[in-house]
């Protein structure tokens, strides 16, 4: 029997470890990571922190816990982080921030193109007064929907984080798609944070961990942060292993990820009703006309097409589970769309 495509775009973390991800995994040197004595882990971590140019790393359960580290190692209580209003840190990690560290969130709002204007940080930066909590943090994400952010842009906060003595957090959970959009190594973008926390399991297909990176000082901190979050691993060498595979074998073809999503949006581009963004990487966003909403959505639901979004506010997402063929069949499949609107 002919296996079924599976047309799923919701995100590049739907993807399953490949057979030589799992035969890494299985063969992978294993020791009790609480006692910091699993070479595996401490192999990636070392190499991590190389790549990116910075001192040390730490493998993390997830992006959320990593991010929320991140923010406990420079903050203390009663303290504040700029952070951008369509942030994944700030809508979609459950507060943490406010509720856990108990660190405030001085929300900016982000741009169009995702970054966060230097006029209205500077005006978040109240003087010291026993009124204000004081700000120690900007938080800014890249990619952040799918958009680079310039490293023109990330000098100028760099610049100012400086000049006020503040630090910065990069939310780089899709990292290498930005470093492969801008054709630069990773560590070019990383020179600009103090921490930078990125996904092993969002583009690069592991199966689970973040891997925060920055000075041996802040990692330090970071460590301790991790324990009490109950984020402290025993034999990590099993997904340090899926991630150092996800990094040595699956960064470089991210590229054909961002080919597909362009793709993907002319192919969406022709169907009437839809207003689709152009892709910068590997997400594409479109606007959905209410006249053709529920024929739209039936149309998904009867093709199997999965995305995330809403009725009216759609995201596809490219990754190494949509090949050719899944291309191929996903774009017959809008022309056949196309077609019904049209004769409609």
């Amino acid at each position: 029997m002919e296996q079924k495509l599976e047309l799923d775009f919701r995100s590049d973390t739907v993807t399953r470890p490949c057979l030589p991800m799992r035969d890494a995994m299985a063969k992978a040197e294993v020791g009790d990571d609480y006692y910091h004595d699993d070479p595996t882990v401490q192999e990636l971590e070392r190499f991590a922190a190389d790549l990116f140019g910075k001192e040390a790393a730490l493998l993390t359960p997830s992006g959320t816990q990593s991010n929320l580290i991140a923010v406990m190692s420079h903050c203390q209580r009663g303290e504040a982080y700029i952070v951008g209003d369509r942030s994944h840190s700030y809508l979609r990690e459950l507060g943490g921030a406010a509720m856990v560290a108990g660190v405030q969130p001085q929300v900016v709002q982000n741009q169009d193109d995702g970054t966060l204007r230097l006029e209205d940080i500077g005006s978040s930066l109240f003087p010291a007064s026993i009124l204000f909590a004081p700000v120690r943090l900007i938080a800014v994400e890249n990619t952040i929907d799918g958009k680079v952010l310039p490293l023109d842009y990330l000098n100028s906060v760099s610049e100012l984080a400086t000049e006020r003595d503040l630090k910065i957090h990069m939310d780089g959970a899709r990292i290498f798609n930005a470093a492969s959009a801008l054709a630069c190594p990773v560590s070019t973008i990383a020179c600009y944070c103090d921490t930078l926390s990125f996904c092993l399991s969002k583009g690069l297909g592991a199966p689970i961990g973040s891997v925060l990176v920055g000075s041996a000082e802040v990692i330090d901190t970071a460590r301790r942060h991790r324990q009490m979050l109950g984020g402290g691993l025993r034999q990590a060498g099993i997904i340090a292993a899926a991630g150092w595979f996800a990094i040595q074998n699956n960064v470089s073809r991210l590229k054909s990820d961002h080919v597909r999503a362009t793709e993907l949006a002319a192919a969406l581009s022709h169907v009437p009703g839809l207003s689709v963004e152009t892709p910068q990487t590997n997400m594409v966003f479109c606007d959905v006309d209410a006249s053709v909403q529920s024929k739209f959505s039936g149309f998904l639901k009867e093709t199997g097409i999965r995305i995330s979004g809403t009725p009216d506010r759609q995201r596809w997402v490219t990754h190494l589970g949509i090949d050719d063929i899944v291309m191929a069949s996903t774009v017959k499949l809008l022309a056949q769309m196309q077609e019904t609107c049209n004769a409609s």
